[in-house]
């Protein structure tokens, strides 16, 4: 009723059923082929046995991210961010693997390999949008045949936190360097980030329909965590919004993330400041708040921190 057989580093197990195309599921170890071969024919003896969907079974990863990308990764904030992932993803050998011979080793390699490229908070990434992936197969595609091979990969450690701060010289030579730069909008948008310690994507998507010049504050309605909040802006930062030329866009300003985190490189390089990322001015600003004397209710209102672990960090 089932054989096994190795193939390459695997362990092939084949079950057959009258009527049905075999079941065929590959192990990094014989002692598992064994014990699934087992589970399977004690289903069929007792009749508990539902033979998964042939075209389900001989899909390949590559064509679920497909079909993830276009069915629920439109769903989150981050869609664009993850389509290019998934996109990388899709050109590797990880997309050719059929569901008929999942397990976790190839993950675990191709986790081994990407981690001599790229840090860990990226492979972190990688392993998250997969590890969903299977999630929302199992439960929702009717993949229930499935394991999430993902489950069984060990996730590289997080980074340490940064603790990057601004020096006063860093600042001027950013603000000097933008203005000796065409384009426009990187002074005022790294002048928003040391004033109101926004995210690049929320100062990215602000309208002018957003901004109360009478009561001098501003609506953020989407942002990382999910709830929209209300900030108070500066003298410095509110003229800074103000000054700049209303086109007959609704965004204050209309760059793409990717264009400007170009244009961001291109400035830290040109100036010869090395490893500030952007995300470092949130950090900077929210430390500048507390040395004002700000509490912490206070600022965690402006950055929008709803943990103040992650505030403390």
């Amino acid at each position: 009723m089932s054989s096994i057989r190795k193939r390459g580093a695997n362990w092939q197990v084949q079950v057959r059923l009258a009527g049905s195309a075999p079941i065929t599921k590959s192990f990094p170890f014989k002692k598992d082929a064994i014990h699934w071969a087992k589970v399977q024919e004690s289903k069929l003896r007792l009749g508990e046995y539902a033979p998964p969907d042939e075209k389900k079974i001989n899909s390949t990863v590559g064509e679920m991210l497909v079909r993830y990308s276009n069915e629920d990764v439109g769903k989150k904030r981050s869609a664009d961010y993850e389509r290019i992932m998934i996109g990388a993803l899709l050109r590797t050998e990880l997309a050719q693997i059929r569901l008929s011979e999942i397990s976790a080793r190839p993950f675990v390699r191709y986790r081994d390999l990407r981690l001599e490229l790229v840090g860990p908070a990226v492979v972190r990434r990688e392993l998250s949008i997969l590890h969903h992936m299977f999630e929302i197969a199992i439960r929702e595609w009717g993949f229930t045949f499935l394991k999430n091979p993902i489950s069984f990969v060990k996730k590289p450690k997080e980074p340490p936190s940064r603790n990057r701060r601004l020096e006063p010289h860093e600042e001027a030579l950013l603000l000097d360097g933008c203005s000796k730069s065409s384009v426009t909008y990187l002074k005022p948008i790294i002048t928003l980030a040391l004033e109101t310690a926004m995210r690049r994507g929320e100062i990215l998507a602000i309208k002018w329909e957003n901004i109360n010049e009478s009561l001098r504050t501003l609506r953020i309605p989407v942002t990382k965590n999910g709830h929209p909040r209300v900030i108070p802006l500066s003298s410095k930062a509110l003229t800074t919004l103000l000054r700049t030329t209303r086109g007959n866009s609704v965004r204050v300003y209309e760059v793409s993330p990717n264009a400007f985190r170009l244009a961001w490189e291109r400035l830290r390089k040109r100036v010869g400041i090395k490893d500030l990322h952007f995300h470092d001015l949130r950090h900077e600003a929210i430390s500048r708040f507390f040395e004002m004397g700000l509490s912490i209710p206070e600022v965690a209102l402006i950055s929008g921190h709803r943990d103040s672990r992650m505030l403390f960090r």
